[in-house]
């Protein structure tokens, strides 16, 4: 995988993405995603950040979340990870690493890129084989916007539905379940634009981006799918 970006825009989603130190599955126990996820709600408190999905696979995390400041995510973050990892430790009486390499950040444009997005981290374990839908994973927010999980949720649906173009909850959860269906329909390919590029959505999205990238790399801008445009370093 490329190096991990972390580039912030004041405002805009962000797809988040964690690995466990060697690609190991540290989260291959319920118990484990279990208290990730309290880690997670718990975190959310007093940050000043909005999930609006989320999973936790056995080995990785995704979120793909909001934040108004340049540098709110990166602060929350490395206290999150950094106190789970921590907390792993002492339980497992283990020491070393518990996460890989930095995370990675990729900015996602709302509308629809912003659904496609959430599908498709939805979509994470069905790809690797483990379910055959996501309502059979709970650990990541699927059972959140179906209304079966109710407490301790770490979405933030108001924040959502505004960004989605939603009237309201009822109209989310249809259009979402039509979208999932529809991708459960094809071939699960892996898409790495959501994981390896810096930014994702229309080439007005892109354009915009690019001059805000303080970075010595050359960019490239590259047409992804329909009506799909990816910003990346060469």
């Amino acid at each position: 995988m490329p190096r991990a970006n972390r580039y912030f825009v004041p405002g805009k989603l962000y797809h988040l993405t964690h690995r466990c130190h060697d690609r190991e599955f540290l989260f291959r126990f319920a118990r484990d995603r279990d208290a990730y996820r309290q880690a997670l709600w718990s975190s959310l408190r007093q940050a000043q950040i909005w999930v609006l999905a989320y999973c936790i696979t056995c080995n990785h995390i995704h979120l793909l979340v909001r934040s108004e400041t340049t540098d709110a995510v990166s602060r929350w973050m490395q206290q999150l990870e950094g106190e789970f990892a921590q907390a792993y430790n002492r339980r497992k009486r283990r020491s070393g690493a518990f996460w890989g390499d930095r995370f990675h950040c990729t900015m996602v444009e709302g509308g629809e890129y912003l659904w496609r997005c959430m599908v498709y981290i939805e979509l994470n374990m069905v790809r690797a084989g483990v379910v055959k839908h996501p309502a059979e994973w709970p650990w990541c927010s699927y059972q959140e916007w179906a209304g079966v999980r109710r407490r301790y949720r770490v979405i933030q649906p108001a924040e959502c539905l505004s960004l989605c173009g939603a009237a309201n909850a009822g109209a989310f959860r249809s259009q979402y379940e039509r979208l999932i269906e529809d991708r459960l329909a094809r071939d699960m390919v892996r898409e790495p634009e959501w994981t390896e590029s810096i930014a994702v959505g229309s080439r007005a999205f892109v354009e915009e981006i690019a001059p805000t990238i303080l970075s010595r790399q050359q960019l490239e801008r590259v047409p992804c799918g329909a009506d799909a445009w990816v910003l990346r370093e060469t």
